[in-house]
């Protein structure tokens, strides 16, 4: 099968490659899924999974990409839960390879139900982002109605989920990013924007919720806008500044077949949107991946017509 691989650390996205891979073979509790679309987080080639097993062995070379819908074509040993010919969408394990293929392995765990009428590349742009937002609003940010919420990047992937998910919790969403980002961030249901290269962040104040998908200097500001009680949630690992009188927490998204089902639904009757910048083939998935010029939302590249 084709399928895009990394072997070079250093080289980052431009070391990429379309290369004949073996076909995946099912284990246990496993499906295998021919992929119809599927997204790459640029992150990913930071990550010590894509380049090594859990027991720290070269595992190169590598297919990137972690998202993904498709049909699933074979059930391992003791599989339940799932039937060859089903619509899926989900996420597989960091440390296998990924999506960026035209077939995966995935524990069927790890999969939801993708409904008929929800389309493949709709709902391969919603599992690390739509996971991301739920489980650091309702989890992590125990967030509730009537709350304030501070969403960094409220145009980028994870923060249009962020916004929408608030939002439709009956938070006060504050939007944050760069000028050209203003009016999609409030397309998507932020009641206000803060240019972070213009705007004055410390003008805002009291907020019960900070999404911190940035760090460094932005993330140290913030923690300063918590009201006594509230809680700064990142995804950029262990949190540099605490509010004085809150909670920090930094976490690592989960697969969770249920809320994933709880977004898909959303996705399905229009109450969460994507944002969805480029539209790419595998066999172009490495120039996607590769843009000369930036792309304002996620590239998904659709393995199958």
């Amino acid at each position: 099968m084709k399928a895009i691989v990394v072997t070079d650390q250093a080289a980052g996205t431009a070391g990429m490659t379309l290369a004949e891979r073996p076909e995946p073979q099912a284990a246990i509790n496993d499906v295998v899924v021919e992929v119809h679309a599927s997204r790459f987080v640029p992150t990913e080639l930071a990550w010590p999974s894509t380049w090594t097993d859990r027991l720290g062995r070269d595992r190169t070379p590598s297919t990137p990409g972690h998202e993904l819908t498709g049909v699933v074509t074979a059930l391992g040993y003791g599989t339940t839960g799932l039937l060859v010919g089903q619509r899926v969408v989900g996420l597989t394990d960091w440390y296998r390879d990924g999506t960026l293929a035209e077939s995966a392995t995935v524990e069927a765990r790890n999969l939801a139900p993708l409904p008929g009428d929800v389309d493949f590349t709709v709902g391969a742009s919603l599992p690390i982002s739509g996971l991301t937002a739920w489980q650091g609003l309702f989890e992590h940010g125990r967030l509730q109605a009537g709350q304030s919420v501070l969403a960094h990047g409220a145009a980028g992937a994870v923060g249009a989920m962020v916004t929408q998910l608030a939002r439709e919790f009956g938070a006060y969403v504050i939007g944050t990013g760069r000028a050209a980002d203003r009016q999609k961030a409030l397309d998507f249901g932020a009641m206000e924007f803060v240019d972070l290269d213009n705007d004055t962040l410390a003008d805002v104040a009291g907020v019960d919720l900070v999404f911190d998908v940035i760090g460094g200097d932005i993330q140290m500001q913030s923690a300063g806008l918590i009201r006594a009680g509230g809680t700064l949630v990142t995804v950029v690992g262990p949190p540099e500044a605490r509010p004085a009188d809150g909670l920090a927490v930094d976490f690592v998204v989960e697969s969770d077949r249920a809320q994933l089902g709880e977004i898909v639904q959303r996705a399905r009757d229009g109450r969460l949107r994507t944002n969805i910048g480029n539209v790419a083939t595998l066999d172009d998935a490495v120039a996607a991946l590769n843009p000369t010029e930036r792309i304002s939302g996620q590239t998904i590249i659709r393995v199958r017509p």
